[in-house]
């Protein structure tokens, strides 16, 4: 059957549909019209539209819009243990986020679906001299759900400028597991906190509104290399992560406890709580390693996945 998006194409390519709204006072002092191509330009926005829905015993895409930058190729079904969640690799064209640009993503997951969001390599977010990047992603996981949104890291090369924004909603009795890594730059260039301003904001509700979680994140430089690392923030360190996992599979203890066990003794900093609620719970972990934060965060995600559905993650076959 043909992939026919649910929402009409009217509307996706106005700027108000792509543009991130409430963007951060720093962001948003930078804007400016680039001496390239301007914001709404061809290849400056980029959208990707998905609907998933459970068809003949497993997870179908029975909805795609997308605009280049942005594309996916075909899910695929790669786990022997849960033959009926779908994989689905988010990717980008043009190799990385430039000045100007406006992506957007909405994903809805439909009643009992199985979803695994990632993307097919780290985000770079290039150096830009005039206005800013931002990304707007809409996850929206109806009851009986099992969502993971875990894209590879973000890399902000030096004097990046940019805002992401993220809202989740849950309905009740659906499970939801939404992480991040983000980087200093690129290291091995002597880019160390080198972007000029770099905001994120996540947000997870209840389709009623209620809230269950915000992360904010701020950070500003105030002279390149520096200004970002002091004990509120990377206490020296160069690599952030995250996971929040919303679910009613369990109660939020266990949850808490069993990230707990999953992170002792890999040799990375971290702390576990509770959502508020008793919705879930969340991590975040620090280091100056990649490779240990990659793997403190694959060993957080293989906890969870055991946990709440009897099952370790697959191999999700990246280079």
């Amino acid at each position: 059957m043909p992939l026919a998006p649910q929402r009409p194409k009217a509307g996706r390519l106005d700027a108000e549909y792509y543009t991130a709204v409430r963007v951060p006072p720093d962001v948003a002092a930078l804007a400016s019209v680039p001496d390239t191509l301007a914001p709404g330009s061809p290849a400056k926005v980029g959208i990707l539209d998905l609907d998933f829905a459970v068809r003949g015993g497993r997870t179908e895409l029975v909805g795609r819009y997308q605009k280049t930058p942005l594309q996916i190729m075909k899910p695929l079904w790669i786990d022997a243990a849960q033959p009926g969640m779908a994989y689905v690799y988010l990717m980008a064209t043009g190799g990385g986020v430039a000045q100007a640009d406006r992506y957007r993503m909405d994903f809805r997951c439909g009643p009992d679906t199985q979803v695994h969001l990632t993307t097919q390599a780290a985000t770079k977010i290039f150096r830009m001299e005039h206005d800013y990047a931002s990304q707007r992603v809409h996850l929206t996981a109806d009851a009986g759900s099992y969502v993971e949104y875990l894209p590879d890291p973000l890399i902000p090369f030096a004097d990046a400028r940019f805002y992401q924004s993220t809202e989740v909603t849950v309905a009740p009795g659906a499970t939801v597991l939404a992480g991040d890594t983000l980087t200093a730059g690129r290291l091995a260039r002597g880019e160390r906190h080198a972007y000029r301003t770099l905001a994120t904001d996540l947000r997870i509700s209840r389709p009623d509104g209620t809230l269950l979680a915000v992360d904010t994140l701020r950070l500003t430089p105030r002279q390149p290399g520096a200004g970002v690392l002091g004990p509120g923030v990377f206490a020296g360190h160069d690599h952030v992560a995250s996971l929040f996992v919303v679910t009613d599979r369990v109660p939020a203890a266990v949850l808490a406890d069993t990230l707990h066990e999953a992170l002792a003794g890999l040799g990375v900093l971290y702390g576990v709580s509770v959502l508020p609620r008793d919705c879930g719970a969340w991590v975040r972990l620090l280091d100056d390693s990649p490779v240990r934060v990659a793997a403190a965060h694959r060993a957080a995600w293989d906890a969870v996945r055991l946990l709440l559905t009897g099952h370790p993650p697959p191999d999700l076959r990246k280079p």
